[in-house]
C-alpha cells in the first residue's frame, strides 16, 4: 500500500530486541522483561508477525562444532549477462552456501560460503571457476 507506514513503539522495539536475543523465551519470560501479561505480549508478538515485521525465527549454530572451520566471502563476476548456470551450480552446495547477494558495484554478487577444509574449498572454486570468475577472501575473525 502506497503511504502505509507501520510504527513500532518502545514495546514492540523491546520485544524485537528480546527475540533477537532469545527466540525461544517464553511469552510469559517476555511479558516479564517488557512489564506486560503472558497474553498481551503474545498478542503484540503475533501483531509484529502478521505486520511482516518478525517474518521467522530461527537458530544460530556453531559452524566450528559442525565441521566448518573455512568461512570464505567470494565476489563473483559474471561471464555474461545470463547468470541461470551460475545460480543454479549453487543449488548442487546447500551445505556450503550461507547467503549469495546479489549486489552493486564491481561484481555482481557476493557469496558467502563455509568449508569444513581448504580441500573442498578448492574443489568448489575450481568448479565456480567454469561459470564464472571470482575474487576470494577468507574471513579471519567475525
Amino acid at each position: 500500500m502506497k503511504g502505509f507506514e507501520i510504527v513500532l513503539d518502545q514495546t514492540d522495539l523491546q520485544i524485537i530486541d528480546e527475540l533477537s536475543q532469545n527466540s525461544r523465551i517464553t511469552m510469559k519470560e517476555l511479558g516479564q522483561k517488557i512489564h506486560l501479561s503472558g497474553p498481551a505480549t503474545s498478542a503484540r508478538v503475533l501483531k509484529l508477525e502478521e505486520q511482516g515485521i518478525i517474518e521467522e525465527y530461527t537458530i544460530l549454530v556453531n559452524p566450528l562444532k559442525m565441521g566448518y572451520s573455512v568461512h570464505a566471502m567470494i565476489s563473483i563476476y559474471t561471464k555474461d549477462t545470463h547468470h541461470q548456470p551460475y545460480l543454479f551450480f549453487l543449488k548442487n552446495y546447500p551445505s556450503y552456501v550461507l547467503n549469495n547477494y546479489k549486489i552493486s558495484g564491481d561484481s555482481c554478487y557476493l557469496l558467502e560460503c563455509r568449508f569444513p577444509s581448504n580441500k573442498e574449498l578448492d574443489s568448489f572454486l575450481t568448479e565456480l571457476n567454469e561459470h564464472v570468475n571470482y575474487q576470494l577472501s577468507i574471513v579471519i575473525n567475525k
